[in-house]
């Protein structure tokens, strides 16, 4: 099927040609001919399927033609929001349609102003539309197609009173769609409340849960190796753009610190960064100009970035689907992507039940550091040299050392630390299969001598 099949309005099908779209997506193929029948629409897909473009085209479709005058976007995130609104502006472009964020962090007046005088997209976040409508600052924009994106995501961010709230405002004569990657009871709750006689897609198969072009290791470390790991994978993997996932916004400075320190472009991204400064970050990041993002999964919610050719997770994931998201950032479009797992013995557990639940085939690996040392390493060791300061006692050891040849004292405390640095860089990290296989019989026994443990006690 071609694009030139949906029979769009001329300006609106020139923005997809320029775009360079030519066969639509699978969920663009279903969503489109529903949404042009002004029906109301349930999407199940993943971020990265072309879900902007197959609810945006016959949306501006119908604005071109003049069937409709407004439209309304909600999604989770400031960024998202950005990103949505640049791709229905270049979209919609040539048919004239204007397009306006609107989210927090901002002054309301220009957001006010434009929406009074016209604008007929909004693309908004939750939090700041509801101040809008509340305080009956617009009242004039009444959509006549309101889009929820990411409804699972607004979820987990705790907007669903939001969203409730919004609705309030929106004349009930609308067509509504809602899109998420997945379907927890209370968005089918929110879909029955907010959408009349829905039609229902899906491009997610149940055995397609994580992506299959996605390579997806894991290496059973040591608490004390998640640093040496990271470094040792990010010298030798051949990212492009990669995405370093922490738990902790502290953990997210730290790392982010280290690396820098270490000559890695890199920056952090976490909630308490001002809006300002996130946008920069972002930019930067989508420009290429930042090669590694360090964030955590709130702060990463709505980035769709092209070319991210890596996700690590520096930490195992709370729960199996925060691991589809984290790594549903790389192995877009067809392109394949790597996705690595760092994971301690006590953590272990844990990766088997995520395993498990996403269907995710995720194999053992080992990182392996270089055969001895390389120009780089003795021009690093040279210059960590240069740089000690003398210790206080270091005459009255030499003092001791009596008529011993100089040189050959200063070749022997060289020795010393090329010793060391050799040991660290050609280490292992990870444990092979056969270790692993080991502690798993470990656990194996440990539960079972737990069970007879726990039947023993319940004979009492």
């Amino acid at each position: 099927m071609k694009f030139s099949e949906f029979n769009f309005h001329r300006d609106i099908a020139k923005g997809v040609k320029i775009a360079g779209f030519k066969e639509p997506s699978p969920i663009q193929k279903m969503a489109i001919p529903i949404i042009e029948e002004g029906k109301d629409l349930v999407g199940q897909a993943h971020t990265g399927t072309g879900k902007t473009a197959a609810f945006g085209l016959p949306m501006m479709d119908k604005l071109a033609r003049g069937e409709i005058e407004r439209a309304l976007v909600i999604t989770p995130t400031r960024e998202l929001a950005t990103q949505v609104s640049d791709e229905l502006y270049h979209l919609g472009r040539f048919a004239g349609i204007r397009t306006l964020t609107v989210y927090g962090g901002v002054g309301y007046g220009r957001q006010i102003a434009l929406i009074h005088k016209g604008v007929q997209i909004v693309v908004a976040t939750p939090g700041r539309l509801k101040d809008l409508y509340r305080k009956g600052k617009i009242d004039v924009f009444n959509p006549e197609i309101v889009v929820l994106d990411e409804a699972d995501e607004m979820l987990d961010m705790g907007f669903l009173e939001e969203i409730k709230e919004i609705f309030e405002y929106i004349p009930q004569n609308r067509q509504t769609l809602l899109f998420s990657a997945t379907m927890p009871e209370p968005i089918k709750e929110l879909a029955n409340h907010i959408l009349y006689n829905p039609e229902f897609i899906s491009v997610i198969g149940e055995e397609d849960t994580t992506n299959n072009v996605i390579d997806q290791r894991y290496y059973v470390i040591n608490e004390n190796q998640r640093d040496e790991a990271i470094v040792k994978l990010l010298e030798t993997e051949d990212t492009n753009k990669c995405i370093i996932f922490c738990r902790m916004k502290r953990e997210v400075d730290r790392l982010t610190e280290h690396l820098q320190a270490l000559g890695f472009n890199t920056a952090g991204l976490h909630g308490d960064l001002e809006q300002q400064d996130r946008e920069v970050i972002i930019k930067a990041y989508r420009r290429g100009e930042t090669k590694v993002m360090v964030a955590t999964d709130v702060a990463a919610r709505g980035i769709d970035v092209k070319d991210v050719t890596h996700v690590f997770n520096y930490h195992i994931p709370f729960d199996p689907q925060s691991y589809v998201h984290r790594i549903g950032r790389t192995g877009r479009a067809g392109k394949s992507g790597q996705a690595i797992t760092l994971v301690t013995t006590e953590e272990f557990r844990e990766l088997q039940r995520i395993q498990k639940e996403v269907g995710a085939q995720m194999r053992l690996a080992t990182i392996r550091g270089g055969e001895g040392l390389d120009a780089a390493n003795l021009e690093y060791l040279a210059d960590q040299i240069r740089a000690l300061p003398v210790h206080k006692d270091a005459q009255k050891v030499i003092d001791y050392m009596g008529d011993m040849d100089k040189m050959l004292m200063l070749e022997k405390l060289v020795s010393v630390l090329l010793d060391q640095e050799e040991q660290t860089t050609g280490s292992q990290i990870g444990f092979d299969q056969k270790r692993v296989d080991e502690m798993l019989e470990s656990f194996e026994s440990e539960q079972k001598v737990t069970r007879n443990n726990n039947r023993r006690k319940k004979r009492r």
